[in-house]
Parts: structure tokens; C-alpha cells; sequence
């Protein structure tokens, strides 16, 4: 079993910045990729950016520029730094890790943590 505890959401003015973390803990064998997803109230769960092991970077359009992902492998943890935010920003994230155990690749996601962006 692989738990994902995600911490660093709140609540942060237009412009301002927060960043997320997320850490790893359980039994497996490596990570293949974490990343981050979000969901806004009546809206799909999006993908907002992700990380491979090799520290291949993915980013949803509408945070390029904006969002930085980072990863440290030997701590298991990913992190996001989110500048220059938009009220449009605000949902829950969420952490996902693609883990890889002896008899699968499996997916985990974290609780989640509230963003929200408001003046």
C-alpha cells in the first residue's frame, strides 16, 4: 500500500504564490511519474502537470509559464510551485503517483488540498 500526503494549499490573494507538496510512503519499488490534478466545483478532474522519473515535465496549457513541478526522487516527494495565480486556479488538488510494485503498476491519488485564489 502507497499513502500520498499532500500539504502547502490555502488561501492567497490574485498574483500571489503558494506551493504544494506531496510525499510518498509505503512499500514499492520506484515511482514512474507523479503529478498533480485538480477539480473545480462542476468540473472534471484535469491534469495541471506531471513529472517522470527522468524528470520529463508535463503542463496543462493554462498554467504554463506559471507553475513549476519538481521532484526528489530519493525523497520520494513531488512539488509544485504555482506563481502568478488566477481565481481561475481555485479547486482542489489533487497528488497522483504512477508506483511501481512486484505485481503491478499501480495508481495512487492523495486526499487533496484546497487552492483558493480570491481577492
Amino acid at each position: 500500500q502507497v499513502r500520498l500526503v499532500e500539504s502547502g494549499g490555502g488561501l492567497v490573494q490574485p498574483g500571489g504564490s503558494l506551493r504544494l507538496s506531496c510525499a510518498a510512503s509505503g512499500s514499492f519499488l520506484s515511482i514512474r511519474a507523479m503529478g498533480w490534478y485538480r477539480q473545480a466545483p462542476g468540473k472534471q478532474r484535469e491534469l495541471v502537470a506531471s513529472i517522470t522519473s527522468s524528470s520529463s515535465t508535463n503542463y496543462a496549457d493554462s498554467v504554463k509559464g506559471r507553475f513549476t513541478i519538481a521532484r526528489d526522487n530519493a525523497e520520494s516527494t513531488v512539488y509544485m510551485q504555482m506563481n502568478s495565480l488566477k481565481t481561475e486556479d481555485s479547486a482542489v488538488y489533487y497528488c497522483n503517483a504512477v508506483v511501481r510494485q512486484p505485481l503491478a503498476t499501480l495508481t495512487y491519488w492523495g486526499q487533496g488540498t484546497q487552492v483558493t485564489v480570491s481577492s
